[in-house]
Order: structure tokens, then sequence, then C-alpha cells
């Protein structure tokens, strides 16, 4: 089953391994190198496999380490903590343009999302990252996020609620990544199926609600106001918070199988995408709250 994530798609987290595309089975000959085997970037024919990488099958893991050249050098936290924070950096400043700018403009700054939208879905399908799609796709969306936050924030009694979301956002991070480093909450092959099947019925929900709100008119299925729009809003952190967790056993894989520098852009765009998806239903659940 793949997700709807493009680092996962890319990657598998298949029916029959559970992890990001890395966990392949096992070659013969390869139990004294725990990364030999599963490892998809020490696989002959693999662009990126040098021939002194120490986790290539049948390499004697007592040799010296491999130089690497800057197109060949495995992706480090380093790398990824850098193309993350280049890519909500881009969020913050297209969301800041957005705030000052366009808040009287919903249609531009809707126009903005359904663009960023087409180019997170080219990014996905690609083979490749292409920083200059997930920095483009970075831009429009903080167009989008900042022009509907500055809106909901003069709304009556809705000031202050976008950094009430912004703070919430935050929180939801640095809690899911307490957790997933001491081990409380742990990727396993049935964790992912679950994920996956609560987003794809999460999704499938939202999109009966808004073709019930376009054709049927008022409050569609209730899924957004009230207290059914409530426990919706809360299901949708709790999954965002859930994506993370996915997102940083991708990182972690990439890391430990010696992926190639360029899945860090990846790693940064599967950020990204997930916490834009967490501060867009805290931003909604903040918003019914104090709504009522």
């Amino acid at each position: 089953m793949r997700s709807s994530n493009p680092v996962f798609s890319r990657r598998g987290f298949s029916r029959d391994t559970g992890y990001a595309g890395f966990n392949a089975p096992p070659q013969a000959g390869a139990a004294a190198n725990p990364y030999a085997g599963a490892n998809p970037y020490a696989q002959g024919g693999n662009p990126y496999a040098d021939p002194t990488n120490p986790y290539a099958q049948g390499q004697p893991a007592t040799q010296a380490p491999p130089h690497y050249t800057p197109q060949t050098r495995p992706m480090t936290m380093d790398d990824v903590v850098a193309r993350t924070g280049m890519t909500l950096g881009t969020v913050i400043a297209g969301a800041t343009v957005g705030w000052i700018f366009l808040t009287g403009s919903l249609g531009f700054a809707i126009g903005a999302g359904l663009v960023a939208m087409v180019l997170a879905l080219v990014q996905s399908f690609k083979r490749k990252p292409s920083p200059a799609l997930i920095l483009g796709y970075a831009a429009l969306e903080g167009l989008f996020l900042g022009a509907l936050s500055g809106y909901i924030n003069g709304l009556p009694n809705m000031n202050g609620a976008p950094m009430q979301a912004v703070l919430g956002t935050m929180a939801v991070f640095v809690a899911m990544l307490v957790a997933y480093k001491t081990r409380i909450v742990r990727v396993t092959a049935r964790f992912t199926r679950f994920v996956l099947i609560a987003a794809m019925g999460f999704v499938l929900l939202s999109l009966v609600n808004v073709l019930f709100m376009a054709f049927g008119g008022g409050e569609g299925l209730g899924f957004r106001s009230g207290g059914l729009g409530i426990v919706f809003g809360i299901v949708g952190v709790v999954l965002g918070a859930l994506f993370l967790a996915l997102d940083f056993k991708q990182v972690e894989d990439g890391i430990a199988y010696g992926a190639p520098r360029e899945e860090s852009w990846l790693a940064a765009f599967g950020l990204t995408l997930t916490l834009v998806w967490i501060y867009m239903e805290m931003l909604r659940l903040i918003s019914i709250l104090r709504g009522d």
C-alpha cells in the first residue's frame, strides 16, 4: 500500500516490508552486515553505489571509509535540517507576503494554492527530487496560507487564531519528535498500514463533505462545524502527528542506509507537507472552537 506522502510513495512503505522502502529481504551472505542486504543504494546497477561502499554486498567491512564526491556523498542529518529549514523558510516568506498583500484577494490566494497542489503532485511522481519544484510549491503554499490566515484573523472572535495554530503545530511536532526518539511511538508495518488507511478514509470523507456542501448547500455532512467538526478536526491533527512519525522513520532509514544527498530534498518536502497539513487542521479546529 502506497502513501500519499511523496517521500513514502517513492520509497514504498509496502505491505510486505512496512518500512520506507529500504527493507528489502536480505541477500545471501549479508548476515554479517545489517545494512548490506537491505540497502537499496548498495545494489548492483545503482549509480550511487560506490565500489568501496562498506554497505555494498560482499565488501569487507574492514576497508577504509569511502571517499565520496559531492554528487555521491550520502545524506546526513545536517542535509535534512538544512533543506527543511530552507523549504519552511520559503513557506514563511510566502505566508508573510500573502498576509500583507493578499488578505483581501482570496481568489488569487486560492489560485496560488491550487498551483502549489499541482507542483506537489508533479514532484510526487518524479523519480528524483527537484529543488525548484519543491521551493516553488513552498512559495505558493505560503502565499495561500498567509492570505487565508490573514482573512481568518480579521473575522469576529478570530484575532490571534493563526498564531495559536502555529504554536499548536510546533507543539505537535516537538511532542511527536520526543515520542519517536524515546520509542514511545514505533513505526512498524501495522502502524504504517493503519495510518495510511485512516488517512485515505479521512480524505475521502472530506471530499464527500465538500461535494455535499457544493451541491447540497449548508454545512454538508457537518464535518466542519459543531461537535462533529471538533471531533473531525482532532482526528485530522492526530493523523498529521502520526505522519510525522513516518517522516522521521524515512529520514532515519535514509541516513542509516546511505541514501544519496539529494534524497534530503524529499525528506524536507515530506516534512513540509505534513506540517502544512497539521497547521491547516489546527487552524480549522481553533476556528470552530472560537466560532462556537
